[in-house]
């Protein structure tokens, strides 16, 4: 090896010396910012009390929550009202959402964490923007793929999929992907999953009818108190009520629920509106229900619900009563139309809109007039219909 030689390979030793320094900084560079990272808040700064709008976007869908007056609203929805506990736990849980790891990876590779911008594409994520009452985004996060925990040591049942114990997102304009402890199974695109589903309540029924398109399945029940048995109203000679197959339709909308709606001018063909079956309930407290029931979609029903009430101003007290029991009733009477008329003022903002209820809602109530009655062997004459 001449001279010439000599120096070339020491200035090749010495670049390749130089580069091997540069990387390896590098690389604890990168592992220490991992290492800082990890413990740490996602959104340092996240401002909870700001946040007034929410939009979730997820392939070619947007979902938009928004606050107005301190009442949240879902915009897909015709602004009905959102959830709000369910709103308060996803703004407190992003709040308080930590670092699990870290990844540094390049664009190229962030389809394999499902971590590309919302669109049709499979490789895309979920991203969700936190926005100010003006509009401006304050925060905002990506959400990828969740990271599955494999069960130690196989299942007994064959499956070896494991469970989700955490989720790839990245926030903000990071660089890095972060992987968090929670899967945010919460964080949904679909509108009627964050509706208020706060619904009315029918108690002590006084009388109840339902009226079909087809005139003789109509029926209407009633009672003289809560204490006394149902009775049919205008039964006829034959008609005889099956107390076992009323028992099913004396306590209706006892505690319905519902899974979406619409806005009450949407059109019939939308809602399913036609052909509508009339229900009218009256309770012992003054109150009259009257719901429309359409056609039934899937497993759900279309129902409009109409409320008014007539209450009781005063308490008309017993000749021989005493004062201190006066007094003690009037405040229990007091109390009692109270809590009726915030009854009557929360289920009256529920009468603009379609709602789609369960079917197992309605359906002990959509007995036709004769499944409702006793059945009559043709060797013995009917018992006479009860006055």
């Amino acid at each position: 090896m001449n001279r010439k030689q000599f120096v070339i390979l020491l200035v090749l030793v010495a670049i390749l010396g130089a580069a091997g320094l540069v990387i390896h900084q590098r690389g604890q560079q990168s592992w220490h910012r991992a290492g800082q990272s990890i413990g740490q808040k996602l959104l340092p700064d996240f401002p909870v009390n700001d946040i007034a709008q929410i939009t979730v976007k997820s392939g070619t869908n947007q979902l938009n929550l928004a606050r107005r007056d301190n009442v949240w609203s879902v915009a897909e929805r015709g602004n009905y009202p959102a959830n709000f506990a369910q709103l308060s736990e996803l703004l407190l849980k992003f709040a308080d959402l930590k670092i699990a790891q870290v990844e540094e990876i390049g664009p190229s590779q962030l389809g394999r964490f499902e971590l590309l911008p919302p669109s049709a594409d499979a490789n895309a994520g979920t991203l969700i923007e936190f926005k100010d009452a003006g509009g401006k985004i304050r925060n905002s996060v990506l959400l990828g793929t969740k990271h599955l925990r494999k069960p130690s040591g196989g299942s007994q049942f064959g499956g070896d999929e494991g469970w989700s114990d955490g989720r790839y997102v990245k926030a903000d304009d990071a660089k890095t992907v972060a992987l968090i402890s929670d899967a945010l199974d919460s964080v949904q695109q679909k509108p009627e999953s964050w509706l208020n589903k706060d619904f009315f309540s029918i108690e002590k029924p006084r009388s109840i009818e339902v009226r079909f398109p087809e005139a003789t399945n109509s029926w209407k029940l009633r009672r003289a108190s809560e204490t006394n048995d149902w009775q049919l109203a205008d039964a006829k000679p034959d008609e005889n009520l099956d107390e076992s197959k009323v028992s099913g339709v004396t306590s209706p909308f006892s505690s319905p629920s519902f899974n979406d709606v619409l806005t009450g001018d949407a059109k019939p063909e939308v809602s399913g509106l036609t052909n509508v079956t009339l229900v009218t309930v009256e309770t012992f407290d003054g109150f009259t229900y009257t719901a429309k029931l359409g056609q039934k979609h899937g497993d759900d029903i279309p129902l409009v619900l109409t409320v008014s009430a007539n209450l009781v101003s005063s308490r008309v007290a017993a000749k021989d009563e005493k004062l201190e029991d006066k007094t003690k009733l009037d405040k229990e009477f007091a109390d009692q139309q109270k809590k009726l008329v915030e009854k009557l003022a929360s289920e009256t903002r529920l009468t603009n809109w379609i709602y789609f209820v369960p079917g197992y809602t309605v359906d002990s109530l959509l007995k036709s007039r004769s499944q409702l009655l006793a059945e009559v062997k043709k060797d013995e004459k009917p018992a006479p219909a009860a006055k």
